[in-house]
């Protein structure tokens, strides 16, 4: 536990500004003296909310009356860190405001650094890591796809997904380490570490699929990127203007009007989209215009979805910008009124219309909307949402098929390498603690008896 969580603590919850109601939260061993010291009243009954004035005598303030807010307190452990905390919700005034954290500080509480509430609660076990991540995600989520995922993982559902996996490997590890250190006990039988092959193989299974689903957690929260490529003068500014529904681009008949990476958010699906007009790709005729291609094919090699406008009068040739096309790019065929485009061979989706005039935007979005909700909306269950889920979970799974492998030729390294993917769950959880398996040893097999 951090040296920290000695101090008490306190921070403005609510938004900073003038507002109906503003919240100071305070949490730490002193709170509960702070709260009687600032109502010169007994703490009030747990979690009942009570109207009392606060005073601060550190200041000539006609009797030092700041406030009469609603004060809650919350003793130890039942509190959202675990510590004693109290609430106070006062006036939203910018002065009462100011006159609450004064006088707090005057009573010996220091300012709460970012995060160092939910910090505590996973210190004092009040949550794990993921759930504070999902708590954060949840103040952060802007779209409807963006709150259901993070009420799952704050509601604990990714913790359950690896708590289930971290079960399963305690019980293979029990299974070899009981065949290892017992092997003379009549209760052990022989080669139980066979036992152990059914688990591993599920475990491996069921976290390769987690990983495979990486990408649509990590979408659904930092969004979508989608990369409009192409040659100059294609019509990507324009087609951009038309997908965002304003102008955003700089349009003109000059090739290379685009030079850096142009950007316009959007929602589609539920789940918020990052458009990027990029620099038309040819031979770049001067330094800049060349810095301009470079980050345009950079920004469409990480993109999510790439669409690649062409001109339907210049018939669609191999440019530089899809020498590595993916299933998944779109084309979008830009053709003038009445023109009859040639129809190209081209892997993805293909789209024709009209930049200007607009003709075949809806249908582009259409289709847009629907692979985003198909391959990207958050799904039923809890998955992985960080790269550094992913992180830990490939360490573990590396482990988890070494164990599968070493299991008949050496039970002792597949111990271990269960045991170092138990701590790789262990750091996913943020924390770590893998001696159960004793327990688990002795409570099947009647070592001992």
């Amino acid at each position: 536990m951090s040296s920290l969580t000695t101090d008490t603590i306190f921070a403005l919850s609510s938004a900073p500004g003038r507002a109906g109601v503003s919240v100071f939260r305070l949490s730490g061993p002193g709170a509960g003296e702070v709260l009687s010291a600032l109502t010169r009243r007994p703490l009030p009954a747990p979690r009942m909310a009570a109207l009392r004035p606060i005073y601060n005598d550190a200041v000539n303030n006609g009797g030092g009356k700041i406030d009469e807010p609603l004060v809650l307190w919350f003793p130890a452990p039942k509190s959202f860190t675990g510590e004693d905390c109290a609430e106070l919700h006062l006036h939203g005034s910018p002065a009462v405001i100011e006159a609450a954290a004064r006088a707090l500080m005057d009573l010996g509480l220091r300012q709460a650094e970012p995060g160092e509430f939910t910090r505590r609660a996973v210190e004092n076990g009040k949550m794990d890591l993921t759930e504070a991540e999902g708590l954060a995600d949840l103040i952060d989520a802007e779209t409807e796809g963006q709150r259901q995922q993070a009420i799952r993982q704050m509601g604990g559902g990714l913790r359950d997904l690896y708590e289930g996996w971290r079960e399963q490997l305690l019980d293979a590890l029990a299974q070899i380490e009981g065949e290892i250190d017992f092997a003379d006990e009549a209760d052990v039988p022989d080669a139980l570490s066979h036992a152990a092959y059914p688990i591993l193989s599920g475990v491996s299974a069921a976290m390769d699929e987690a990983i495979s689903h990486v990408e649509r957690g990590r979408a659904v929260r930092g969004g979508i990127e989608i990369a409009i490529i192409g040659p100059p003068n294609a019509g990507k500014s324009t087609l951009m203007n038309q997908l965002a529904g304003r102008d955003v681009a700089i349009t003109s008949e000059i090739a290379g009007t685009t030079r850096d990476v142009v950007e316009a958010q959007l929602r589609l699906g539920g789940l918020p989209v990052t458009l990027l007009d990029t620099a038309g790709l040819r031979e770049a005729e001067d330094v800049i215009e060349a810095e301009g291609v470079r980050r345009a094919l950079a920004r469409a090699e990480t993109a999510d979805r790439r669409i690649h406008v062409f001109r339907g009068s210049e018939g669609f040739v191999n440019h530089k910008c899809i020498e590595n096309r993916q299933k998944c790019d779109i084309l979008f065929v830009n053709s003038a009124e009445g023109e009859t485009p040639a129809k190209p061979e081209f892997e993805g989706h293909i789209c024709y219309g009209n930049a200007l005039s607009g003709a075949g935007i809806d249908g582009l979005l259409a289709y847009l909307e629907a692979d985003i909700v198909e391959n990207f909306a958050p799904m039923e269950a809890a998955g992985l949402t960080r790269e550094r889920h992913k992180d830990c979970v490939l360490r573990a799974l590396k482990d988890v098929q070494s164990s599968g492998s070493l299991l008949s030729d050496s039970p002792e390294l597949a111990s271990e390498h269960i045991r170092s993917a138990l701590m790789a769950l262990e750091e996913l959880a943020g924390r770590a603690d893998i001696e159960q398996v004793f327990d688990r040893i002795f409570s099947r097999f009647c070592i001992g008896k």
